[in-house]
């Protein structure tokens, strides 16, 4: 049997959990009080939501593009490639998906997001409501120290699952290329968590799942 068949997912990272869980706390202390910026861009993001008018898409497609713009270069380029050569491809895909929600979002205004009725709607809001509040708590289930936990517009796996959530609310058919890197950074992260060990793994695949037939759904219908 050839050696390759021997190896694990765990046996290809260079980095140990604890060092991994590390640089989280570390990268939280660090851009304190940029949090309280989060916050007020999700209190936003829920305001925009029940307005109809056109703009309304505009001003929250940016708000998803600043936010993947600054995982890209506050996480992956300066924190996250310090433990892995691959965060500075990472960090050039999210940087990708920033041009494309300014692209299709901003400019074109080719999403436009308002709650419905609908049952996938309802989906597309319990999801977005994982990716904003239940996550971090599943960090912490896990394992995780409060200030380890992973929160949206500063990390990527619930930023990609939230975006993922809002395509699938946008009434305009949104472009397929914006669910590519979402989706894409779901299996990464799950798949880098199932080599930690960490339960999280789980959460991250069954919630990136979700996202990906949500916004695919919509983006072919």
């Amino acid at each position: 049997m050839p050696d390759w068949l021997t190896y694990r997912l765990s046996d290809f990272l260079l980095f140990s959990p604890r060092t991994y869980y590390r640089m989280f706390e570390l990268y939280h202390a660090e851009i304190w009080p940029i949090h309280v910026v989060v916050l007020a861009s999700v209190v936003a993001i829920a305001v925009l939501l029940r307005r109809e008018e056109e703009w309304p898409g505009r001003v929250i497609a940016g708000l998803l593009a600043a936010w993947w713009l600054s995982v890209a270069m506050a996480f992956h380029l300066q924190r996250y490639a310090t433990i892995n050569w691959s965060a500075r491809y990472f960090a050039v895909l999210f940087a990708i998906q920033a041009l494309l929600l300014v692209w299709y979002g901003v400019v074109r205004g080719r999403l436009r997001f308002r709650l419905s009725r609908e049952p996938a709607a309802f989906m597309a809001v319990g999801l977005l409501l994982f990716a904003l509040v239940l996550e971090p708590v599943a960090g912490l289930i896990a394992g995780r120290a409060w200030r380890q936990v992973e929160i949206f517009g500063l990390t990527p796996d619930p930023t990609s699952i939230a975006t993922l959530a809002l395509l699938a609310l946008s009434t305009a058919r949104p472009h397929r290329a914006l669910v590519v890197i979402p989706v894409g950074w779901c299996a990464i992260g799950a798949a880098t968590l199932w080599a930690l060990g960490s339960p999280e793994a789980w959460v991250v695949l069954l919630a990136g799942l979700s996202g990906s037939v949500l916004a695919i759904r919509r983006a072919s219908a």
